[in-house]
């Protein structure tokens, strides 16, 4: 592999100097492309050897320079055997960049996911949530994995991200961890803006990210019905823990607060309106956007149900973790007799669908309440009911033609 490696001085006897001294250069050839590297020392053109690639001659001065040349020489040779044991792209101007300091491979881009883990996780609870963070570290797992499994390497440089490496990543995602296009896609979303950071640092040449489209493909989100709400409403429960689930749920639904929020919720995010009613104006954890929810009466009476509750952090109510809340949830859908899957997150889609879109709720309204960014989001429950409505009228029409027929 060295013999594609050449390591060369020359003069450049066009630079001569108000002493009639020229400045002595490095020249570093691997594969053909070469790169050039001052030696910072300047000689007259006659004491040049160009056959002995050094200085001529047994002078003080003479030695000094050619001991310097070949200091450089050596440590050419170390940084690219350097290079090869760390299995990094290896060009000549890779050898230059890290001789001269800038060494733009040493930037990997685990070890940048690393590293902005570690800050993030000094800022949990203060401007990012703990899911976040997890989202974070899930997704340096999966690029891990994936580098090793593509490329046979612990890292890979930043600087050589680019779309087919963007691509690979995804099908990997898909095909590899059965992942669906939507999580794959998330899990993108995360590993661009770590290489955002890498770009605007200097360490990429282009942003791979630039064109590149990250389209979501929309789903239907389930919600629940009047019916099944009255049902899980009305069911009592004997485990208490099972009942504060159902209460949390239930205010979820009747607020649109999503679960980091209805965690961190406490008694100075309820406020009085302008209208003199109580609302809850919160700054979203995953949007940083404000919402304001007045407090329907189903919401009131389950914070006044909790409004002795103790909690050394002052929470509104007893929220339990994500994962052990929606593993109660699976236990009171299956004693309610509903069939759907019913997660926290489902509360959320309940308040914009049924509890407001549905009862004439403008849904600039709906939009704001729920702390949606754009309208677009909010939009898509829109599309739900107009779906909803349409199957509604078709069983309509059946019924009506039914009846007919059955007259005539």
């Amino acid at each position: 592999m060295q013999d594609l490696l050449s390591v060369l001085f020359f003069i450049k006897r066009n630079k001569v100097d108000k002493r009639g001294l020229v400045p002595i250069y490095m020249r570093i050839t691997y594969k053909g492309k070469r790169v050039e590297i001052s030696s910072m020392r300047k000689i007259q053109s006659t004491k040049w050897s160009s056959d002995g690639n050094q200085v001529k001659g047994n002078s003080s001065e003479a030695k000094m320079i050619n001991r310097n040349l070949d200091i450089m020489k050596n440590k050419t040779y170390d940084i690219f055997q350097r290079i090869l044991d760390s299995g990094d792209l290896i060009t000549a101007e890779n050898i230059k960049n890290s001789y001269l300091g800038n060494d733009v491979s040493k930037h990997s881009i685990l070890e940048m996911f690393q590293e902005h883990n570690v800050k993030m996780e000094k800022l949990v609870g203060k401007e990012y949530s703990f899911r976040t963070l997890q989202r974070y570290k899930t997704t340096q797992k999966h690029l891990r994995a994936f580098i090793s499994s593509d490329f046979k390497m612990k890292d890979y440089p930043v600087k050589n991200i680019d779309t087919k490496f963007i691509n690979s990543f995804i099908y990997y995602l898909k095909t590899e961890l059965d992942q669906s296009h939507n999580t794959a896609l998330k899990y993108l979303s995360y590993l661009k803006k770590i290489v955002r950071v890498a770009y605007a640092n200097g360490w990429l040449e282009k942003d791979p990210f630039y064109n590149f489209k990250l389209k979501l493909r929309l789903i239907d989100r389930e919600f629940l019905t009047k019916e099944e709400i009255i049902k899980i409403m009305e069911k009592e429960f004997t485990i208490p823990r099972i009942e504060n689930v159902r209460d949390i749920f239930l205010f979820s639904c009747y607020t649109g607060l999503a679960y980091s929020d209805v965690f961190k919720l406490t008694a100075d995010d309820i406020v009085k309106g302008i209208d003199g009613n109580h609302w809850i104006k919160i700054k979203r954890t995953k949007t940083k956007t404000l919402s304001s929810i007045p407090i329907l009466p189903v919401a009131e009476k389950l914070i006044e149900k909790y409004k002795n509750l103790e909690s050394p952090t002052k929470k509104l109510l007893p929220v339990y973790s994500n994962q052990r809340m929606n593993s109660y949830l699976k236990e009171i859908a299956d004693s309610c007799g509903i069939k759907k899957n019913l997660t926290f997150h489902m509360a959320r889609h309940t308040f914009a669908t049924t509890v407001t879109l549905s009862n004439g709720v403008p849904i600039e309204s709906v939009s704001k309440m729920l702390g949606h960014r754009s309208l677009k989001t909010t939009q898509h429950y829109a599309k739900i009911l107009d779906e909803k409505l349409s199957e509604d009228m078709d069983l309509l029409k059946k019924r009506i033609s039914i009846q007919e027929n059955g007259d005539m």
